[in-house]
């Protein structure tokens, strides 16, 4: 028996830190959506116990340090599964790029595994499973459009935002989320994000306002450090982009676009900039239009 999950990319419409924890984590406050570019993970169920891993890019690890086989293991450990299962991801989301692809792909196996096991689980406890292997792998649950909050892991489904297009580009390098975190210093955020504005804004599907309550503190880390970002978001403005993020703790940036012809020059301007550029749209919608 096989079965195929997709897992969709993220962005960040609000990334807010609030304080440092004892934890060690970030408070945060987080509006998120889910958008049409997406990983496959096919899942074969094997009748002897034990769980393989194989990847159609040749960098991503294949044991216990990738998020997906780290899934499959706490969700067979935990509910003493017998069976075992072979994972495979066809990775279409670039890597180390603030796009949540590590977190959607083990929110994928979660639920993938929890229908090819029988374990009939809720999200609800998908999503507390999930928070054990990353901070934003219980939104990935979940999918579509949502407030996080916590280190991540309390979780508060929004409808659907204004429809757009959303183009992404990422540069050719990679960012540490750990680093970028830990170099955040909390008191000395110059503008926190208007949450509250972006709350209002996918309540009424109000795009302009949409655009102008977009906000993300790592920015303050992540942009001084590397120019080509800065440069992508500028381009991105100068090619007549309604709203301009980068996305959790980049390198990807992002553009909401409303006019199909603003699209294809954006992504034209981009391409002579970088590889790694995408036009797609915002799927926003519930857990279940994301699997369909």
């Amino acid at each position: 028996m096989r079965i195929s999950v997709k897992a969709p990319a993220k962005i960040n419409l609000t990334l807010d830190v609030l304080a440092k924890r004892p934890d060690g984590y970030h408070e945060v406050e987080m509006v998120m959506t889910t958008v049409d570019l997406a990983d496959r993970i096919d899942l074969t169920l094997l009748e002897e116990d034990g769980i393989t891993l194989d990847c159609s890019a040749s960098f991503v690890p294949l044991d216990e340090r990738n998020h997906a086989y780290k899934a499959a293991q706490l969700l067979r450990d935990r509910y003493g599964v017998k069976k075992g299962v072979r994972i495979y991801i066809d990775k279409q989301i670039p890597v180390a790029a603030g796009l949540g692809g590590g977190s959607s792909d083990a929110a994928a196996v979660l639920r993938g595994l929890n229908s090819l096991w029988g374990l009939n689980l809720s999200l609800a406890e998908l999503a507390r499973i999930g928070a054990e292997i990353g901070s934003d792998v219980p939104f990935c649950v979940y999918g579509g459009t949502a407030l996080a909050r916590g280190r991540g892991e309390i979780v508060t489904p929004l409808g659907p935002p204004a429809p757009c297009w959303v183009v992404l580009a990422k540069p050719p390098l990679g960012v540490s989320t750990a680093d970028v975190y830990g170099s955040l210093r909390v008191d000395k955020i110059a503008r926190h994000p208007r949450t509250d504005a972006m709350l209002k804004a996918i309540e009424r599907q109000d795009f302009r306002l949409m655009c102008d309550s977009l906000g993300n503190v790592l920015e303050e880390v992540t942009l001084p450090r590397h120019a080509q970002v800065r440069q992508i978001k500028e381009l991105m403005r100068d090619s007549g982009a309604d709203g301009v993020l980068m996305s959790g703790s980049g390198p990807t940036v992002f553009a909401l676009v409303q006019k199909q012809a603003k699209v294809y020059r954006i992504y034209n301007a981009l391409r002579g900039f970088v590889k790694e550029v995408f036009a797609v749209r915002m799927l926003g919608g519930s857990e279940a239009e994301i699997l369909a």
